[in-house]
């Protein structure tokens, strides 16, 4: 019976060490962009929480993942995007080196979320003021501007809350993403952490 006890304690004691140090590892994991993320939000004035919970959803910061669509790095930044952004910025060098290797540029996480950020303020610049303002943006960003409009065209944007906006939205996982980002900012925004599960 002791035999049996001692084992039991063994195992247990092991299994709280992998469960702890698989904590540790996922905090490193979900936290180890914060200062990027944050430099690069406030340079173009967006809520680095809501950043952070746009990557969370797309890679969950794994800045190798390339999408269907030929989205790239951790805020599945798109070619064309990138390019509109090096000939905005007027950043020669940029172009020179997305022009010679665009997977490489876009995989670089300071890259990728400098252009990824630049996008949102782009697109939250439509918005602005509005209600749904960062629903509006989110949407824009998955599934396009075009559909933002599509979805609010009978309607004054400047009175439709994010709620309506939500149900608005005609396409299921469009709508799942806008859902879980906002869920997600608000939970890091209520909690004082960029961790979920604190």
């Amino acid at each position: 019976m002791r035999r049996i006890l001692t084992i039991a304690v063994i195992v247990s004691g092991g299994i709280a060490a992998l469960a702890f140090a698989a904590y540790l590892f996922n905090n490193f994991w979900i936290q180890r962009y914060d200062d990027l993320i944050e430099r690069h939000a406030t340079v173009y004035n967006i809520e680095d929480r809501l950043v952070w919970s746009v990557i969370y959803e797309e890679t969950y910061f794994r800045a190798w993942m390339k999408g269907a669509d030929q989205e790239i790095g951790l805020m599945q930044v798109t070619p064309a995007v990138a390019r509109e952004w090096a000939k905005e910025t007027g950043l020669r060098e940029f172009e020179r080196e997305m022009e010679s290797n665009l997977d490489e540029f876009l995989s670089d996480p300071e890259r990728n979320i400098q252009v990824g950020c630049w996008y949102l303020e782009q697109l939250r610049a439509k918005y602005r003021g509005f209600p749904a303002e960062r629903a509006m943006m989110l949407a824009a960003y998955n599934a396009g501007p075009s559909r933002v409009e599509e979805w609010t065209k009978d309607i004054e944007k400047s009175r439709l809350s994010e709620d309506e906006f939500l149900e608005r939205i005609a396409i299921p996982s469009t709508r799942s993403y806008v859902g879980s980002i906002l869920e997600r900012y608000a939970n890091t925004v209520e909690s004082g952490t960029r961790n979920p599960g604190n």
